[in-house]
């Protein structure tokens, strides 16, 4: 996806460890236009796939999956990365590793959201060694649901994880895949 590219190159930061900041359009301040985009192109992905309900992590991939979720009109459900009061003890539960805040974390989600009729779509700002979706893949599959596939909004293809999800056979379609970082640019599959 050109656009989510050139923002990237326009405003993004490298930051040591192979983190690339996006704070100013994607995460702390979303870029509206962009993010209507993005939905828009991740629906044109999945068109005709029988998505029944989009599954995200909190908090950065929220957004777009709404955004999707609106134009593919389906609900969009998230993994909350603690067990908290408001959610009762009837979960799925996955562990996963951040990558980019190095810590261990417990996801859940309620068994009253996510049922084995539904169809799912993931959706995650997100790849990079692919922690984070299969901790999300973990739950579709405790809930006896079908996985539909994937959609990233950046995928640090240099990382490994898409490829190794792509060798499962699952299908992931990332807007914007970066071949390899240094401190000063971004280059693009």
């Amino acid at each position: 996806m050109k656009l989510l590219e050139e923002k990237i190159i326009k405003e993004g930061k490298v930051l040591p460890g192979n983190i690339l900041k996006v704070g100013s359009f994607l995460n702390q301040q979303i870029d509206t236009e962009l993010l209507r985009e993005i939905g828009m192109e991740i629906s044109r992905l999945y068109d005709g796939c029988g998505v029944t309900k989009i599954l995200t992590i909190e908090s950065s991939g929220i957004a777009v999956a709404v955004a999707a979720g609106i134009i593919m009109n389906v609900p969009v459900i998230f993994a909350k990365k603690h067990q908290s009061s408001n959610v009762d003890s009837s979960v799925y539960t996955a562990s996963a590793h951040s990558y980019t805040h190095n810590i261990d974390y417990n996801m859940v989600i309620s068994r009253d959201y996510l049922t084995s009729d539904d169809h799912i779509l993931l959706v995650d700002d997100f790849l990079a060694v692919g922690n984070a979706l299969h901790g999300l893949i973990s739950l579709v599959e405790q809930a006896g649901a079908t996985l539909v596939g994937a959609a990233i909004e950046i995928e640090k293809a240099f990382q490994g994880g898409g490829d190794k999800l792509r060798a499962q056979g699952i299908r992931v379609e990332s807007l914007a895949m970066i071949d390899r970082m240094t401190d000063t640019e971004v280059i693009f599959r």
